[in-house]
């Protein structure tokens, strides 16, 4: 009843399903792990994880698959391949006897984890309790965050709370509590979900930070030498070729800098956007006394990304400035030389003149010369003549023939530049 389906009609259709949150039980612990992986280390980390599936019985994910869940024994793992890092979340039913005491990594095999390629840029744990079981107060709190200050909120419109200091622990993993008043299954895992993500979009959005803060640096000496040779350009006109030198090595070392931030910064952006946009999924509500998470984002993650932003801004109006500054010597240096073209012409048209005036000069001397040498043919013929009995004179003969041979020279030559001048004008 349809036409022929687009290639990737199916494909598409499937990507809003794609990643789906884990149900959860309440109680149950999970361990989130994020880690930047290479584009030459992909095909490791799949092998890496078909050799815990294999461990444990279960089929492989496919080669070119980018989430994958499957049960293994008493824990349940979920991996996701985003554009630049790959996350692992691994849950538990139960809780620890003591807070974040028996992470779920510890589930694995030995190794397994730490053998992972890429680098770790997240890692954290998250307890899954009920408020009835153990409704935490201000001495639970600091038990399970070693006394730091804590953030936190109601959560899916008060069905729950979640509690997190944001700190990278001893262990290597940060924390975070949630608890459970009227969650269903799927809350619970959207909600955990959310988390994780928020605080690993968090960490990749300030992988620009570092980069701003060097650029801002490098970018204060350029403003400087950029308002330098402003001023030289201002007030020296005597060498231009070295100051477009100059602007032009500033270019360049802009157009750098660009290149090596634009996509860190970039993705910086994003990542920030989908900071909000999850924070804003959890639909916070305040507990009193607490900050919450949405606040402390904007105290704390805001002016970060505001920097990055602004360093990238710099980076365009010092681009466009030295541009400016560029096409405004550009131009003096094109009005110079036009200058020095029209002396150049000047010059030319005199020595045109000169040359002129010699050639007239050559051209009278030309027919001096022709007269003399004609004449003489003619007083060599004449006494030809008379040695052959002709009754003639020789000088008689070579007078009358002077004026002769003098028109038809002139004559000749003017012929002649009458042709020159005619095919000039072709041209």
């Amino acid at each position: 009843m349809l036409p022929a389906d687009h290639p990737l009609r199916l494909e598409l259709a499937a990507e809003v399903h794609a990643r789906p949150p884990e149900p959860l039980d309440t109680p149950s612990r999970a361990t989130y792990v994020a880690v930047m992986v290479a584009p030459e280390e992909r095909v490791g980390e799949h092998a890496h994880l078909a050799q815990l599936c294999e461990h444990h019985g279960v089929a492989p994910p496919a080669p070119r698959a980018t989430h994958f869940s499957a049960q293994l024994g008493a824990l349940r793992l979920k991996w996701e391949r985003h554009g630049e890092f790959s996350g692992i979340t691994l849950f538990a039913p139960g809780q620890s006897v003591q807070p974040f005491s028996e992470p779920v990594a510890s589930m694995l095999p030995p190794g397994w984890l730490a053998g992972l390629p890429g680098a770790t840029i997240v890692a954290a744990h998250a307890r899954l309790i009920s408020e009835a079981s153990a409704p935490p107060d201000a001495a639970a709190l600091a038990e399970h965050f070693a006394g730091n200050i804590v953030v936190g909120a109601e959560i899916g419109e008060g069905a729950g709370l979640v509690y997190t200091d944001f700190r990278v622990h001893a262990d290597g993993f940060s924390r975070f509590l949630v608890v459970d008043r009227s969650f269903t299954r799927r809350q619970s895992g959207r909600m955990l979900q959310r988390l994780f993500e928020i605080e690993a979009y968090r960490m990749m959005a300030l992988l620009a930070l570092p980069i701003a803060r060097q650029q801002s640096s490098q970018m204060r000496s350029i403003e400087q030498e950029l308002s330098t040779l402003t001023d030289r350009i201002a007030v020296d006109d005597s060498n231009d070729e070295a100051l477009l030198h100059d602007l032009t090595r500033l270019a360049a070392q802009i157009e750098h800098s660009k290149s090596a931030s634009q996509f860190r910064i970039g993705a910086c952006r994003a990542y920030h956007e989908l900071v909000i946009t999850r924070i804003e999924e959890l639909r916070e509500g305040r507990i009193k006394g607490i900050q919450t998470i949405e606040e402390f984002m904007a105290r704390r993650l805001a002016p970060a990304v505001a920097t990055c932003i602004t360093v990238s801004t710099r980076l365009q109006d010092l681009s466009e400035r030295v541009s400016q500054a560029s096409a405004l010597l550009s131009t003096r240096v094109d009005i110079t030389r036009e200058r020095q073209n029209q002396a150049l012409l000047a010059s030319m048209d005199r020595r045109a003149l000169l040359q002129l005036r010699l050639q007239q000069t050559v051209e009278g001397l030309s027919v001096a010369a022709i007269v003399y040498y004609a004449a003489g043919l003619v007083g060599y013929l004449a006494k030809a003549g008379i040695a052959g009995g002709l009754p003639l004179q020789t000088d008689l003969a070579v007078g009358i023939s002077i004026p002769i041979v003098a028109v038809l020279a002139i004559l000749g030559i003017r012929r002649v530049r009458r042709s020159l001048n005619s095919a000039d004008r072709e041209l």
